[in-house]
């Protein structure tokens, strides 16, 4: 029985949680894309990138359902639905008999961790609101940078003592155990009179509503822009330390260190932005962002990778950057849809991804023997954003913080 008091501590590391499941199920893989590869028949190693491009796009649709759905009946019916799915997805990648297959799982087990995903961030948009949305949003995502940490690291001594399928036979055990817990003790969010009707053109009237939010819209924009840059990372990192730089051994802990600069600017985030606001620290981690791919550019553009110490600064400057934008760029989208925040995360959340899908899967062609056009990415996606931030300026008729 679920208890009346819950701790916001609690509810802060029960909305990691639900969100974690779905990195998990992306980095713990990652160390195991050559051998997944080879034992469903791919030839080309690059395809191995569709393992993670297409979960992504799995993540970006299930929303368009969850969302709704949630806004009808209630959070918490609709998380139970995605663990659902998600343990029969993972089973169909562990018994998949060729790439065709594994990749329906892989899209499959994206859907069905886009439920726990979109309905973390409406129950916190359920409960708070404004600066403080993006506090609690920056402790959530600190919690939640812990997985990315430490999951490579965990698929790689999974992988080498019992195989690339115990990896997925762990993260079923992991969303079991999530959702037990969330049973327990998750109260819901959303009471009956701020329920909605699920008629069939729900997702018409939302998105139309949506619309008529240029806050919302403009900052959904910039954050796909933000999320296809770093995806190309996220799909190509594996191949660039343990191919071009030969530190396939090394490559869990590579991955974990960057990840922990996210996690301290994160960490850093939500203390100050109640200070200075959410506006202000995106400005000036959009303008970080640009800057270091830039120098990047200027120093290597003609000369090759640079030396692995190097490179490896740029990336945990870069990664400092984003901490301050994930959480914010989410919360201004949200922040004036909270009367619909299922849809809202929905939709934002669908135009979002598939933004950065696409815009991950051209970057990341050319990702090939340098990370020179990942940076080329990295300054255009955020040149673009950068544009679009100044535009909302202008249109708020407000001063930027510069």
């Amino acid at each position: 029985m679920v208890k009346k008091e819950q701790s916001q501590l609690e509810f802060v590391a029960l909305m990691a949680a639900l969100m974690s499941i779905a990195a998990l199920a992306l980095d713990a893989i990652l160390p195991a894309l050559d051998i997944i590869g080879i034992a469903v028949g791919v030839t080309n190693p690059s395809q191995n990138q569709f393992l993670i491009l297409f979960f992504f796009l799995g993540l970006g649709v299930g929303p368009l359902l969850f969302g709704p759905i949630s806004d009808s009946i209630g959070r918490k019916p609709v998380v139970y639905m995605g663990f659902g799915l998600f343990i029969f997805a993972s089973l169909l990648c562990v018994f998949a008999p060729n790439f065709e297959l594994m990749i329906i799982g892989r899209i499959l087990q994206g859907i069905s961790l886009s439920a726990p995903r979109t309905i973390s961030i409406a129950m916190i948009r359920d409960k708070y609101s404004g600066d403080y949305m993006a506090r609690v949003m920056s402790f959530v995502t600190v919690v939640f940078i812990l997985v990315p940490i430490i999951a490579p690291a965990m698929g790689k001594w999974i992988l080498d003592f019992y195989g690339w399928e115990a990896i997925f036979h762990v993260q079923v055990l992991f969303g079991i155990l999530v959702s037990v817990w969330f049973w327990k003790r998750q109260p819901e969010t959303l009471v009956p009179q701020k329920r909605t009707s699920f008629r069939a053109n729900v997702f018409i009237n939302g998105y139309r509503e949506l619309l008529n939010y240029r806050q919302t819209m403009l900052f959904t924009i910039i954050w796909g822009f933000i999320t296809g840059s770093f995806l190309v990372y996220l799909s190509t990192s594996q191949q660039i330390f343990q191919e071009q730089y030969d530190l396939k051994e090394a490559f869990p802990y590579i991955f974990a260190a960057l990840a922990i600069t996210i996690g301290a600017a994160t960490l850093l985030n939500g203390t100050l932005v109640l200070r200075y606001g959410m506006l202000r620290l995106v400005t000036f981690a959009m303008a970080a962002y640009v800057l270091i791919s830039l120098v990047y550019i200027v120093l290597f553009a003609s000369s090759g990778n640079p030396p692995f110490g190097i490179l490896l600064i740029f990336f945990a400057l870069q990664f400092f950057a984003l901490g301050f934008l994930f959480g914010n760029l989410r919360s201004l989208a949200m922040e004036p849809v909270g009367h619909i925040a299922g849809i809202g995360a929905a939709i934002t959340g669908f135009i979002a991804t598939m933004m950065g899908v696409a815009i991950s899967a051209f970057i990341g062609q050319f990702v090939i023997d340098s990370v020179l056009p990942m940076f080329i990415g990295f300054l255009i996606c955020g040149l673009i954003s950068f544009g679009v931030l100044a535009y909302f300026f202008a249109k708020k008729g407000v001063q930027s913080p510069f």
